[in-house]
């Protein structure tokens, strides 16, 4: 019940558990073509460039970004959490020139913060982290699309942990170039970052295709300056997914299989419920350690639905009572980073643990584990206050 990653929904599991096939195997290719297909419905976009990356929701972050940024290019990330430290960090090491504007932890950016940060610095990418686990507040970035396509602005964003449980629309909201993972409330393990690109990021990210030599053909494209990384090439992983077949690398194919089937299980429940699922247990969740007379972290207008941060109390050991939690009741919490790290919990309810059951059980527990901390709690109150919740959403 941290904040990522959570269990993996069994049907994710029982998906990976089938046999291998070869990379060209009529069967694989389609699993391919569906997979796409099915985080279109995830993203909610038509964009033909929705795939996975092999690797963790970081390697995700990386493809996109050494892939759309050329050295010497200005990129513009704001910063309210760890995460967008991590993109700033990666953007430099892929040779751009960064400019950063810097938020206090838990707050977010306003529309008219990042169009004044994009006047001041006209950046080609813009370069956001949408929910930030470390903070638990999701930057909004409905109005972003728009000041992107004004100022002529590429538009990135990291939806690592908010996608699936809180409401994001690639097309709707002008996005370019957007990745994820699959730990949280996708409902699988880590190891394939899901990721689509609209035509502007595919025509920016072709502009640089170099197809390697050992698998060149006449007439393939050959760049003085091609993307510095052949791994996270997305101009050949294109080609990879696409009619083309184009041999770059092996695909990750248990990985796919999860993939595939986390994405089936969000498309059969609904894309909508699915972020209502969230919000509800979410709101359970929030309520319940407030019952306890628990301090919550962070602005709860922009909380994502999917985790929360709460502070520790006054003369509680925070690593013993995630410890004794572990312990006796089998339940993992968070803790947290950089100016938080000591500070607060990070409790989460996301993907197979978005449910009544564990929030019930997760917040009884604490309640216990704190009582024994020597922390003074309301009797019964976490769980009393989460049931008020579920009893108000049974009764609308």
């Amino acid at each position: 019940m941290g904040p990522g990653p959570v269990n993996a929904d069994p049907r994710v599991l029982r998906a990976m558990s089938a046999q291998l096939v070869g990379q060209y195997d009529p069967s694989m290719t389609a699993y391919m073509n569906e997979t796409m297909e099915l985080y279109r419905g995830v993203f909610k976009t038509t964009n033909e460039q929705t795939l996975l990356i092999d690797g963790t929701s970081r390697a995700g972050i990386e493809a996109a970004l050494v892939s759309l940024i050329s050295p010497g290019d200005r990129v513009l990330v704001p910063i309210f959490g760890r995460f967008g430290h991590l993109l700033r960090e990666i953007a430099e090491r892929a040779g751009a020139e960064v400019h950063v504007r810097e938020i206090e932890w838990g707050t977010v950016f306003t529309p008219a913060q990042i169009e004044q940060a994009i006047r001041e610095t006209k950046p080609a990418l813009l370069a956001i982290v949408h929910g930030d686990t470390s903070t638990t507040v999701a930057q909004p970035l409905d109005e972003l699309g728009d000041i992107c396509a004004r100022h002529g602005v590429l538009f990135y964003t990291d939806v690592t942990a908010s996608l699936a449980g809180n409401t994001f629309e690639a097309d709707a909201w002008g996005l370019d170039a957007v990745t994820a993972g699959l730990q949280k409330c996708l409902g699988g393990p880590s190891g394939s970052a899901p990721a689509t690109f609209s035509p502007r990021a595919v025509e920016v990210i072709n502009a640089r295709k170099s197809i390697e030599a050992g698998i060149r053909e006449a007439g393939d494209a050959v760049s003085a300056h091609p993307i510095r990384s052949n791994y996270f090439d997305l101009s050949m992983i294109f080609d990879y997914w696409g009619p083309k077949r184009l041999n770059h690398h092996t695909e990750a194919t248990t990985m796919l299989y999860g993939a595939r089937e986390c994405a089936r299980l969000l498309v059969d429940e609904g894309m909508e419920l699915a972020v209502e699922r969230h919000r509800l247990h979410g709101a359970a969740m929030l309520a319940g350690v407030q019952g306890l007379g628990l301090a919550v972290f962070g602005d709860l207008d922009h909380r994502m639905n999917n985790v929360v941060a709460v502070h520790i109390p006054d003369g509680v050991t925070g690593d013993a009572v995630r410890g004794e939690l572990l312990n006796d009741f089998g339940i993992e919490i968070g803790t947290s980073f950089g100016p938080l790290r000591g500070l607060v919990w990070r409790i989460g309810t996301m993907g197979y643990n978005a449910r009544k059951d564990t929030v019930l059980t997760t917040l009884a527990a604490l309640e216990q584990v704190l009582r024994r901390s020597g922390a003074s709690v309301t009797g019964g109150g976490g769980v009393g206050a989460a049931y008020e919740v579920y009893q108000d959403a049974a009764g609308s």
